[in-house]
């Protein structure tokens, strides 16, 4: 049987949801009011896509293992933009406002890519892939 998700949530840990949201509000970001609280925010990355930011104790009432320390890693999220340009902008932005340059810009021809860590310790990894090169079948 084959199923398709119609959206996704990505929930993130987070010290400081202030530090957070001013991080991320200044990088474009936008969030949704109804899906906010003092510890926690909803933030759209892109249509059917959010990053909920939750603050370590709220977080932490979900899962009932501890939270992976800033050094370490569990998982780096991906995600595509509308040109080689827009990723260079967000991500040379987000170095500028304190994140941690994890990766040299990567031109491959067919894709661009170039990555940060965000104040959290949480690994982006922004793309562009030409549309052209990716098979449909």
């Amino acid at each position: 049987m084959f199923f398709m998700i119609n959206s996704i949530f990505v929930n993130l840990p987070v010290v400081s949801l202030k530090k957070s949201v001013e991080f991320f509000d200044a990088l474009g970001f936008t969030f949704n009011a109804q899906f906010t609280d003092e510890t926690s925010t909803c933030m759209i990355v892109g249509e059917n896509i959010y990053v909920m930011l939750l603050e370590h104790a709220k977080f932490e009432s979900f899962i009932d293992k501890p939270i992976a320390p800033i050094n370490t890693s569990e998982a780096i999220l991906s995600f595509g933009c509308q040109s080689p340009d827009q990723v260079r902008e967000l991500t040379a932005k987000a170095i500028h406002l304190g994140a941690r340059k994890i990766n040299e810009p990567q031109d491959l021809g067919f894709m661009f890519s170039w990555g940060f860590e965000d104040l959290d310790g949480h690994l982006w990894d922004l793309f562009w892939m030409n549309p052209e090169h990716v098979q449909t079948d």
